[in-house]
């Protein structure tokens, strides 16, 4: 059995939008601050009236280098707005560095990308503004303590404030359950929740922040293939609401059919073997 390659990720830095958290996700990491969005895409139906468009992504040449060697590199591809796209390949491939650089929550060495009309590496701020991320290990974890309620009415208080916490927050939180086709209790805590439960929770609160990009981690991980081609039908749905969707998996096919746009990575250690043999 081949050993897993060496950690080479540099740490995540963000430039936060907001202070306080989210049951444990920081608000400029999961998601943006309310207001206006880039321009650059388009709205679908059912989205969030303050929603931003949902917006192209894009990168080319898109580099980011560690200590110890690059994390991923010469990262090249174009997904149009309001499109659900994988992001896949082995452990060590780099695509969770992917993931958080669109997002402007990582800077990348080289390259470029861009969210809207937002160029990264220059403008990180603005591209958190209109990007949220689900659920992403050791950068946006649930609190396995809080509900599915009070995860969504933490997200809520951030965005709406004082004045929209005891207008309709209940008919919110059913709202932002049914976008994303989460079928639990509010009551039911993080900590018991199925893999896919908690990356569709994940994706809910993320969508409290009214995205013109989500970013969700590893949605395949701890799933059988069955569960697997629901949770990727379900992304669609959200794709089809009126937010350009970017996840990562090990495995796309159960997302055939569904994810129009497929970026896969190359696994670092095939370099290394070619390399040694030179």
């Amino acid at each position: 059995m081949n050993p897993e390659p060496a950690d080479t990720t540099p740490p995540v830095t963000t430039t936060p939008a907001a202070d306080g958290t989210i049951g444990g996700i920081a608000p400029s990491a999961a998601g943006p601050a309310a207001g206006p969005g880039a321009d650059g895409g388009r709205s679908g139906t059912g989205a969030d009236e303050h929603a931003s468009p949902a917006l192209r992504v894009a990168a080319e040449g898109l580099t980011l280098r560690g200590a110890r060697g690059p994390v991923f590199q010469d990262v090249s591809f174009s997904v149009p707005a309001g499109e659900l796209a994988v992001i896949s390949g082995v452990a060590g491939t780099g695509r969770t560095s992917l993931l958080l650089t669109l997002g402007g929550r990582m800077k990348p060495t080289s390259g470029t990308a861009t969210v809207g009309d937002l160029e990264l590496p220059g403008r990180l701020r603005a591209v958190q503004r209109v990007t949220s991320l689900g659920v992403v290990a050791n950068v946006t974890d649930l609190d396995p303590t809080l509900t599915v309620r009070e995860h969504l009415s933490e997200a809520l208080d951030l965005r709406e404030g004082l004045f929209g916490r005891w207008r309709g927050r209940g008919d919110r939180i059913r709202r932002a359950l049914e976008r994303v086709g989460l079928d639990v209790a509010p009551g039911t805590f993080a900590q018991d929740l199925l893999p896919d439960e908690t990356q569709l929770l994940g994706a809910a609160i993320g969508l409290t922040g009214a995205p013109g990009v989500l970013l969700l981690d590893d949605v395949d991980e701890g799933l059988p293939p069955a569960r697997q081609r629901a949770l990727w039908e379900r992304l669609r749905a959200v794709a089809d609401s009126g937010a350009t969707v970017l996840a990562t998996c090990h495995d796309p096919e159960p997302a055939e059919g569904l994810a129009r746009h497929v970026l896969i990575l190359p696994d670092p250690r095939d370099a290394l073997l070619e390399e040694t043999s030179r």
